[in-house]
């Protein structure tokens, strides 16, 4: 593991805990539905008082820091180490009359589903944390998420399709969970994030989808098509594979036989890594790949070199978008910043997403007459409004309950003109105008 993930006194959990995983899988939530109401489900087999008490709000903070989800998480111990020292934190939230001491602990989930449960449990009921953040894909988030609503522990979850989260632990359209909420974007935004690149290219309109059968690859299944169909394109699907495959000989013929000019996808890093060395070696070779869930942050990048070029992704937080800090005015590009000349590494999309995290914290337990009361808290993170280091965030505007939007920008991994070999250029700002606009948008393959 990345010693540089948990900077500073970011302290991560390491305790020995049962194996036995809390929730079975991200398909399944510790809520259930039945006559179309939402209802907690059974207990999950945390016992005693899990509210804290006193003069110290307990933060748990839950991310990916080793394992194949790593990638996501290269910047979190920068940012908890940031917003430690930031005056709203380090000196305490004002509650009242009251000045709350703020503890952040840091777990790590290892990219294990069942690892994330455990360790979700763990902050509950050992460190008595009065929230729960949580960030980067359903397979760390959805298991956080679905103990702390079983649990009544206020949770806020980010970087994860919002379908993925809400109908993969179980809801349905208009119900509501009452502890979880989360905020980034789903398949409509990726649609008006990645099909006008597409327009720009495109003649055929046939379109290659890599789609494993997992939470986020089951709902890009099935929102794909109808965002399609309007714009003229044909989806050629390649089969709900297992997360883990090593051949995928069988689907990129099913492309290449179908002559798809576009390929979009939501697989895992390294599966998606192996896909596309097979795929130029056997000479399937799309105008335009538009990725998802991949190829987000440098490090993914420079493991497939002169291969990533053009490949095009969604962006939902850079440098030049025009958004600062609720906390301290700081700007993108000064967060930006700090992060390269702190770590001498490029900047990554999730340092505006976990530090808005924190954000979303610091505005609930300050509206707040008593932090340490869920109901309270939960109460205020669903009603949520304000604008900080990732734009405007409204957790009443939906699309179903506790939702809140944030608009992608379309970018391409382009060759570096400075220390870095490659970087990340804004091309397309359909989805979102506070982007603007630094290179063309140029085919994957000619």
């Amino acid at each position: 593991m990345d010693q540089g993930n948990t900077s500073g006194n970011a302290r991560l959990i390491d305790r020995a805990v049962s194996r036995r995983a809390v929730l079975r899988g991200a398909g399944t939530g510790a809520a259930v539905l039945a006559g179309g109401s939402l209802l907690q489900a059974c207990s999950s087999g945390l016992k005693g008082n899990t509210k804290s008490t006193g003069k110290t709000i307990t933060i748990g903070f839950v991310s990916p820091l080793s394992g194949p989800l790593a990638g996501f998480a290269v910047s979190d111990g920068f940012v908890v180490d940031t917003v430690r020292k930031t005056p709203k934190y380090s000196g305490g939230i004002k509650i009242g009359s009251s000045t709350y001491d703020v503890k952040i602990v840091v777990a790590d989930s290892q990219s294990s589903t069942n690892r994330a449960s455990q360790v979700a449990k763990d902050l509950i009921t050992n460190d008595k944390v009065d929230m729960v953040l949580v960030t980067s894909t359903p397979e760390v988030t959805n298991p956080v998420a679905s103990v702390c609503e079983s649990q009544h522990v206020p949770c806020v979850s980010t970087v994860v399709p919002w379908e993925s989260w809400y109908f993969g632990r179980g809801a349905k359209q208009g119900d509501a969970f009452k502890y979880t909420t989360m905020f980034f974007f789903g398949v409509a935004e990726f649609g008006e994030c990645f099909i006008p690149m597409w327009n720009r290219v495109s003649n055929d309109k046939v379109a290659a989808g890599m789609f494993p059968n997992d939470a986020d690859g089951n709902a890009f299944r099935a929102g794909w098509p109808p965002l399609m169909k309007p714009a003229g394109y044909r989806l050629v699907d390649g089969g709900a594979y297992p997360d883990g495959t090593t051949d995928y000989t069988s689907m990129i013929s099913k492309f290449k036989n179908a002559k798809c000019e576009i390929y979009v996808n939501a697989p895992l890093p390294p599966d998606f890594n192996v896909f596309w060395k097979q795929a130029a070696q056997q000479g399937f070779r799309p105008k335009l790949a538009t990725v998802a869930k991949v190829l987000l942050f440098p490090a993914d990048v420079v493991a497939l070199g002169d291969l990533v070029t053009n490949i095009a992704t969604d962006a939902w937080w850079t440098p030049t978008m025009p958004y600062k800090s609720s906390l301290t005015g700081q700007s993108a590009k000064d967060l930006a910043d700090a992060f390269t000349a702190a770590t001498g590494k490029q900047w990554v999309q999730a340092l505006g997403s976990t530090y808005s995290l924190f954000e979303v914290a610091y505005n609930a337990f300050a509206a707040v007459d008593d932090p340490h009361d869920h109901d309270q808290v939960a109460e205020q993170l669903r009603k949520m409004k304000f604008s900080g280091m990732s734009g405007a965030l409204d957790f009443t505007a939906g699309p179903v309950p506790g939702v809140a939007i944030v608009k992608p920008a379309g970018v391409q991994w382009k060759k570096g003109t400075g220390k870095f070999p490659f970087e990340l250029q804004v091309v397309d700002n359909s989805a979102n105008k506070d982007a603007p606009i630094a290179a063309d948008l140029e085919p994957t393959n000619a």
